[in-house]
């Protein structure tokens, strides 16, 4: 990198011949630090250094990831559906968020696990009341779409203090559902990026 940043742009031939090595020698090195966003190459001109660190890189990175490629199933319940069936939902779907929908399956609420908390506490029959009595209601409720940037909706996670947000597409009547976004999904991003590296 040194010598490129020093004389380039310059071409592999000439790279390869101030280091005493052969082209193919050098080739599989060139070809990674070009991948890894350190170097550009151009035809007929050769490598010239970016300029960037691998913070910079590696922010370049993290903005170009998408919903799309980290979303998970969400877990959807009908608005009519008793606290109590919503909670064994919760539990046995093991998340924090039930996203739920009216009968024609778009879009109206988000349960989470202290919605059901605090309407467990008490003395009320949860077999009687429907979950579109403690849901928060649209227009109330963050959403993104798959192709939104995930640092945007890590930022919106974490200013709104939620855990999860629904991946929708618009429709003419309203948000359907398509997937979601978690605090989960944020550190498998997370985990990916490191691996990248690797």
């Amino acid at each position: 990198m040194q010598i490129v940043k020093d004389y380039g742009p310059i071409t592999g031939e000439s790279i390869a011949e101030k280091l005493n090595l052969t082209r193919a020698t050098l080739r599989p090195d060139l070809a990674i630090l070009t991948m890894a966003g350190y170097l550009e190459a151009r035809p007929r001109v050769g490598y010239f250094y970016t300029g960037k660190t691998g913070t910079q890189l590696l922010a370049d990175k993290i903005k170009k990831m998408k919903v799309e490629d980290y979303q998970s199933i969400p877990v959807v319940v009908n608005e009519n559906m008793s606290v109590y069936d919503a909670i064994v939902t919760m539990f046995l779907e093991d998340v924090g968020t039930l996203f739920v929908v009216d009968d024609e399956s778009l879009l109206v609420g988000v349960l989470s696990r202290k919605d059901l908390l605090r309407a467990s506490i008490g003395k009320q029959e949860l077999t009687a009341i429907p979950v579109n009595i403690i849901m928060t209601r649209m227009p109330n409720i963050a959403v993104c779409y798959k192709d939104d940037p995930l640092i945007d909706v890590a930022e919106q996670l974490i200013e709104k203090q939620i855990d999860a947000m629904p991946v929708v597409r618009k429709t003419e009547k309203g948000y359907e559902v398509v997937g979601r976004i978690t605090k989960t999904n944020m550190t498998k991003a997370f985990v990916s990026l490191a691996k990248d590296d690797v």
